[in-house]
């Protein structure tokens, strides 16, 4: 089983829209308190507004390791403890993998994937103190299917991610602690205020999963920490494209390539 979201605490990074608002709401539905955190302070502001009082707003940017640590510091003063730990901060690079520059690389794998690492630093050692709690990842299905050339850098670091919550969850999961990876197809959610595009477009290789709403995904997210769920996927295609990429890599990336316009 899962934890008990009821008087849960939970801290959730890039809470300031989407879906990790969605899914702050969600947790609040089923008794959380929720520290909503986000670069735009204000934004965090406003989602706690939105949350009867059952929440606070932290402006954090997850580069920041002293940023995290204050997260955690003032999640502990002000609820004495830390039940969910939700890493939700994700940001792209767009264009042919040719043009897009070192920096930006840089940039994708600091924000995408060395925040969970600080993440990690701050609040496992909470979690495995008092050895219970779960930790929530964002991902993508760009993490675990090879279709994201046109976005490179963020593809990497989303197959990190899924690696890494993986690993997490054999060593945590003996340890009474849960991990979900949660990867998302197609969300409406403003995500592209977080792109920075190099050079003509890349038209992507990869199936056209459905489109689903960030309210529906923060619902997905509150189920799967209650039932202790590893992967969390908003299309269930996914999971046929996941069969048919395990069965034969090979045959698999043929058949794309095929298929390409």
């Amino acid at each position: 089983m899962g934890i008990d979201l009821h008087n849960a605490v939970a801290v959730i990074t890039g809470a300031g829209s989407g879906i990790g608002r969605a899914a702050a709401q969600a947790f609040v539905r089923r008794g959380a308190r929720v520290v909503v955190t986000d670069i735009d302070g204000d934004r965090a502001q406003a989602v706690v507004s939105e949350l009867g009082g059952e929440g606070v707003a932290a402006a954090c940017d997850v580069t920041s390791l002293d940023d995290l640590q204050a997260v955690r510091d003032l999640a502990l003063d002000r609820f004495g403890r830390v039940d969910l730990v939700m890493n939700n901060v994700g940001i792209l690079a767009v264009g042919p993998v040719e043009d897009i520059p070192f920096e930006a690389w840089q940039r994708v794998i600091d924000v995408n994937l060395l925040s969970v690492v600080r993440s990690n630093l701050v609040f496992l050692p909470v979690l495995l103190e008092q050895g219970a709690g779960h930790v929530v990842n964002t991902a993508s299905t760009a993490g675990l299917l090879p279709y994201g050339f046109d976005r490179l850098p963020y593809t990497a670091t989303k197959h990190a991610v899924v690696g890494m919550s993986e690993a997490l969850a054999l060593y945590l999961r003996p340890r009474g602690i849960g991990v979900s990876c949660l990867c998302p197809a197609g969300v409406a959610t403003n995500i592209v205020e977080q792109i920075t595009f190099y050079g003509e477009p890349a038209a992507p290789r990869g199936p056209a999963f459905p489109v689903m709403d960030a309210e529906s995904v923060g619902e997905l997210v509150a189920d799967g920490v209650s039932e202790n769920r590893f992967l969390i996927l908003t299309a269930q295609e996914a999971a046929d494209e996941l069969r048919e990429h395990g069965a034969d890599v090979d045959l698999y990336l043929s058949r794309l390539i095929k298929d390409a316009p």
